[in-house]
């Protein structure tokens, strides 16, 4: 398991790596005209490739690095479990929302993410939902599992807590990232949340708790040991992406929602993640339907 320990921290890098350099681009170099012309061949060619890719990039690296940790940890049946209905539901919530406005909102995607699934949905936008998603939910559902209550509680704990820390991260990005110098996608209908609608975040507790709760009763089918003294890739992926939201909402003069985030998403998560890591490693909690009483 060495092996794969060492690529989902390549993947890990090369993911956090990309959003600086994203973060550059948006905030230092794009807005700096006179620093463009400047540049050489090579790096106009560099700067093009990153515009039109970058965010492709780091969201495919996020998710690989997701994907092999959750194999390397929980298995195939656990990782794809997850994996599959994260990325099935919330593609479906994104197509009836650009189609609808059902349940975010009226809004549609511009380019720089990729592919459109039926020419609506950027490909990567359902992994988003993927990594950060199964990043949020393993931390909430490891923590919950160390506290002595009901095994359906620690179920609906980790699925409401997971869903809020999932929409408390999209509390920072989405007021930023459709603001900026280059916005990746645009409301058609402004609300009164620096610029979204109240039900673009209630569209995505929503999908989040949907999917989650499909994740929850397929990873009941099979044994399962949580890894809760190896939670630090999911951490770091949470942070790094709620980093990469917050700068951006720094230099968009957008700050209320950074002190939302923090207090719905920062702060939760580090409790569930010392409540996990604060057991010894021989304390990782196996579960089997045989042995569970709900």
């Amino acid at each position: 398991m060495e092996k794969f320990m060492r690529i989902e921290q390549t993947f890990l890098i090369g993911h956090i790596l990309s959003m600086a350099f994203g973060l550059a681009g948006l905030l230092i170099v794009l807005p700096n005209a006179d620093f463009i012309a400047a540049l050489p061949e090579i790096g106009k060619t560099a700067f093009a490739w990153s515009m039109a890719g970058g965010g492709v990039v780091y969201m495919l690296l996020g998710t690989s690095a997701v994907a092999v940790y959750a194999y390397r940890t929980l298995g195939i049946w656990h990782c794809l479990g997850f994996m599959v209905p994260a990325i099935g539901l919330s593609l479906v919530s994104e197509l009836l929302g650009t189609s609808t406005g059902f349940p975010f909102g009226h809004y549609h995607y511009l380019s720089g993410l990729g592919y459109k699934i039926a020419g609506l949905v950027p490909f990567t936008i359902p992994l988003s939902w993927f990594y950060i998603g199964f990043s949020a939910y393993i931390i909430a559902r490891a923590g919950l599992e160390t506290l002595a209550i009901p095994q359906l509680l620690k179920y609906v704990g980790a699925i409401g807590f997971g869903s809020l820390l999932l929409t408390s991260w999209d509390f920072v990005l989405d007021p930023a990232m459709s603001q900026t110098t280059v916005p990746f996608w645009v409301w058609e209908q402004p609300g009164a949340f620096f610029g979204m609608p109240y039900e673009n975040f209630a569209g995505w507790f929503g999908t989040g708790a949907v999917f989650m709760t499909v994740a929850t009763f397929i990873w009941r089918l099979k044994p399962l040991t949580l890894p809760s003294d190896r939670l630090g890739l999911p951490l770091a992926v949470y942070v790094a992406n709620f980093a990469f939201a917050t700068i951006t909402s720094i230099a968009a003069g957008i700050y209320p929602p950074i002190l939302l985030g923090v207090i719905l998403g920062i702060v939760p998560l580090l409790f569930f993640y010392q409540l996990a890591t604060t057991r010894s490693p021989h304390q990782n909690i196996t579960e089997s339907l045989e042995a569970e009483i709900i």
